[in-house]
């Protein structure tokens, strides 16, 4: 018999009349927890302590600083941190690569911090690309988070804006972070779904999490998928302090735009390419770093003072919230390049160590608990996963300017004090290294205080607002795929009442998604919306949240999937090559053989692809440039009609030779529109490669 859920949407009436009010209830957060039935055990610490709240860590004041003396947080975290070795619990899907960052735009006035004070500083970077829910075994292309770690080796030591390719997170308060793992992870009595939240567990998480729909939204959408590492956008997430030399700070958050704009693939292109090429990303950053196309992102900021956080609709220290870059704009202050593939993947990708309160004089923290959390977390976890303390001495870990202190021995240590001195203070004329408190990093001096209690600030309470605007900033098209995402994955959920529940959320979200949902599900009846703890409120249209509204309207970057068969036009395939060389663009020649054909003018053009290889969701664009007796030849061949039949499909921009239409009808593809260019000469190749700066001809599936 199916399992039923602990938790379910019950009205008052149905409910126990004994409960506890989550900390962060209405008013106060929102989220109304039931106590668990009389047969269920109450929760403990691993010693035996009862637990009273399992919700928010230990602070002082509702929105002050994490206190270390939280014994449930500390165990909790300290035993989940602890769950994998060697690999990682979460992100263990990466991919890295070298550069560097150069500054564009000397900021001395927001920060001391030494990178930033002179235009064309650079500093070596050593950047790490992940999954989240999966294993280190999973393909690049599941629905997921993209982490985006960036390691600045900087001369006053080494700094990690540990980041997302999404700007805001599922939760609020880091003590939920091993349960919302827990909850993604394969489940634990099956061992699947491996690298997907299309499951029972996670959802039913964060449909009883309100905090976690605006993370939905930004999860189900075309983010979650993106086409490249190299175009996608990274987020330092949360609110930091930039501090000046004066000890003055501003808040800022930070922001990775990728040069070569952003694109996502669409779901169908995701499953294959996961069949097709499980190393789709890998493979594309490899191959894009090695022929010189180096990926780049420019570095801004979003700068604002204690004013702006004061009359700010939601708490700057709310990590499941973002400000829109039409209320603060990004100031572009730098690139990133990567310009090197690693020497040896374990060495480098593997063990690279990330933590979050790796930071240099001029950044500070704030008292965002979720990212308060994450300090904590992270060193725990490299120490453990590295096999001890001495992780930087490790060389991809190790700052690249002079570094030196008392820490000694430990699990391979390869660093120790010379000499006598190994403590500090100390007399003797050779005592080693001394605080120095002019150039040493100082925290800002802010008033701390407030009751010590676990609670959730009431302005942390608004869980939907900025879910509603993120999807009503979208075009058509991406509400399309949201809509069908959330029916995708709660179609995989078995027990009913969570679809329901889920539903019940989007109805404070938007009612045509709610209502587009509930029909693709089946639902007999509309759910009751939840009950928010505050009433969400309409908020202007972001353009910039929109991927399709910001696209690059270039190739650059692209790649073009041409498939070719012996007798091609050959003024048509040196034109169509010469356009996308002009544009930026690669070229992959896909044919029946993998040793390439003959063209008309007789010459032979070797292929990177065989056609039952090379799949069209490998490719921005296509062109079937082909003989009469060539697509006679392809019409019996099921992956060449598949690679007509997806293309269009997918609605990418097709160039074609006049026999190529053979091919498209035996393919079921009997309709031709604006997205299809049926090419009579070279001159025409231009034209077409202009057309597919748009990258898709979205009019064909709107």
């Amino acid at each position: 018999m199916q399992d039923e859920p602990l938790y379910r949407p019950t009205s008052d009436s149905q409910m126990s009349n004994e409960r506890t009010e989550h900390p962060a209830e209405r008013g106060q957060g929102g989220e109304l927890h039931q106590t668990p039935r009389g047969d269920t055990p109450r929760m403990t610490t691993a010693q035996g302590t009862p637990v009273s709240d399992d919700q928010n860590s230990l602070k002082a004041g509702a929105r002050g600083p994490t206190l270390m003396e939280d014994l449930h947080f500390r165990e909790k975290m300290f035993h989940f941190d602890h769950e994998r070795i060697p690999e990682r619990v979460v992100h263990a899907r990466g991919y890295g690569a070298h550069g560097y960052l150069e500054v564009t735009d000397a900021i001395p006035e927001l920060t001391s911090a030494g990178l930033f004070q002179k235009e064309g500083n650079r500093v070596p970077a050593f950047v790490r690309f992940s999954t989240v829910a999966g294993s280190k075994g999973s393909p690049d292309l599941a629905r997921d988070v993209r982490g985006f770690a960036v390691k600045l080796y900087t001369e006053d030591g080494n700094w990690d804006i540990v980041g997302n390719n999404i700007p805001v997170f599922f939760i609020q308060d880091a003590m939920k972070f091993p349960d919302l793992i827990h909850s993604v992870k394969p489940e634990p009595d099956r061992g699947f779904p491996q690298a997907q939240s299309a499951h029972d567990n996670f959802w039913d998480f964060v449909s009883l999490m309100p905090e976690a729909m605006n993370m939905v939204m930004w999860v189900m959408s075309d983010r979650a998928i993106p086409r490249s590492l190299r175009f996608m956008e990274g987020f330092g997430v949360h609110t930091f302090r930039f501090v000046n030399a004066e000890g003055e700070g501003t808040f800022v958050k930070f922001h990775w735009k990728p040069k070569l704009g952003m694109q996502s693939v669409v779901w169908d292109e995701a499953v294959t390419l996961n069949g097709a090429d499980p190393d789709f990303h890998r493979r594309d950053l490899w191959n894009a770093i090695q022929s010189g196309d180096f990926p780049e992102w420019e570095l801004g900021v979003q700068v604002f003072d204690d004013a702006f956080a004061d009359t700010f609709e939601f708490d700057v220290l709310d990590a499941t919230k973002l400000i829109p870059e039409e209320q603060v704009p990004v100031r572009i202050i730098g690139r990133l390049v990567l310009d090197r593939v690693v020497d040896n993947f374990f060495a480098e990708t593997e063990q690279v160590a990330f933590c979050t309160q790796n930071i240099v004089p001029g950044i500070d923290f704030t008292d965002d608990p979720l990212l308060q959390g994450r300090n904590f977390s992270y060193l725990d976890t490299q120490t453990k996963r590295l096999g001890g303390p001495n992780f930087t001495h490790i060389p991809i870990n190790a700052p690249k300017c002079p570094f030196h202190h008392f820490q000694q021995d430990g699990h391979m240590a390869m660093h120790n004090p010379k000499g006598r001195a190994n403590y500090e203070p100390n007399s003797w004329s050779q005592g080693g290294p001394r605080a120095a408190p002019k150039q040493g990093f100082q925290s800002i001096a802010e008033r701390v205080q407030g009751d010590k209690r676990r609670v959730r600030s009431e302005t942390f309470a608004d869980h939907y607002s900025q879910a509603r605007q993120f999807y009503r900033s979208q075009t058509g098209v991406e509400q399309g795929h949201i809509a069908n995402a959330l029916v995708f994955e709660l179609s995989k959920v078995e027990v009913p009442g969570i679809r329901e529940r889920v539903v019940s959320h989007l109805l404070n979200i938007d009612d045509g998604l709610a209502q587009d949902v509930a029909e693709g599900l089946g639902l007999w009846t509309m759910p009751k919306a939840a009950d928010p703890a505050r009433t969400p409120i309409d908020l202007p249209v972001s353009d910039k949240l929109s991927i399709l509204k910001n696209g690059p309207d270039r190739f650059e970057g692209r790649k073009l999937g041409l498939l070719v068969t012996d007798g091609a036009d050959a003024d048509l395939v040196g034109g169509l090559m010469d356009a996308v060389e002009e544009a930026g663009g690669t070229v992959e020649v896909v044919a029946p053989k993998v040793y390439g054909v003959t063209l008309s003018n007789g010459k032979t053009l070797a292929a990177q692809q065989k056609i039952d290889g090379g799949p069209s969701v490998l490719y921005d664009a296509v062109a079937i440039i082909v003989s009469e007796d060539g697509a006679a030849d392809l019409k019996a061949m099921h992956p060449a009609r598949a690679f007509a039949a997806d293309a269009y499909a997918h609605a990418k921009f097709m160039a074609l030779s006049e026999a190529a239409g053979a091919l498209l009808d035996a393919a079921g593809v009997t309709d031709r529109d604006d997205g299809m260019t049926v090419l009579s000469g070279k001159a025409e190749a231009a034209g077409f490669i202009k057309a597919c700066c748009k990258l898709r001809y979205w009019d064909r599936v709107s």
